[in-house]
This record gives C-alpha cells, structure tokens and sequence, in this order.
C-alpha cells in the first residue's frame, strides 16, 4: 500500500486547508510555505528538533504531537 511509506509531510499536506479550521490544518498550512521543512522525513525525532529549532510558525509542540498521532494511525 503507497500510505505505508508516505513522509509525515506527504500526509501532512492532506490536512491543508485555506481556511485552517484547526491547528493541524494551519501547521499544514504553514509547513507547505516552509521550503526547508525534512519532506522525505518518517522519524519522529528529526521532524521534532527540526520544529523546535527551525521554525516559529508552530505555537505548541503539541500541535505536532497530536498531528504525528493522527500520522502513525494512518499506516
């Protein structure tokens, strides 16, 4: 099945939303304009210093870690 080795990018972009309804909708949002975000990344760890020290537009590592939930339940 293509999903079992789709990045969280992959799947995050299917949460963008122009109206970004949610917090996940809106990191997706985000992280599309974000041309340095790991796009080939499935490692939890990576994506979440790269959010930590590389980016300003996600308000809570929560955010991420609901998101990364929603990601691993997709597999």
């Amino acid at each position: 099945m293509p999903s079992k080795s789709r990045s969280f990018y992959g799947w995050l972009m299917t949460n963008r939303n122009p109206v970004a309804a949610n917090e996940i909708q809106q990191f997706a949002n985000n992280a599309f304009l974000d041309a340095s975000f790991p796009k080939q990344s499935m490692d939890f760890d990576e994506i979440s210093e790269y959010l930590e020290t590389s980016t300003s537009y996600l308000m809570s590592m929560t955010i991420f870690d609901e998101a990364w939930s929603e990601y691993q339940a997709s597999r």
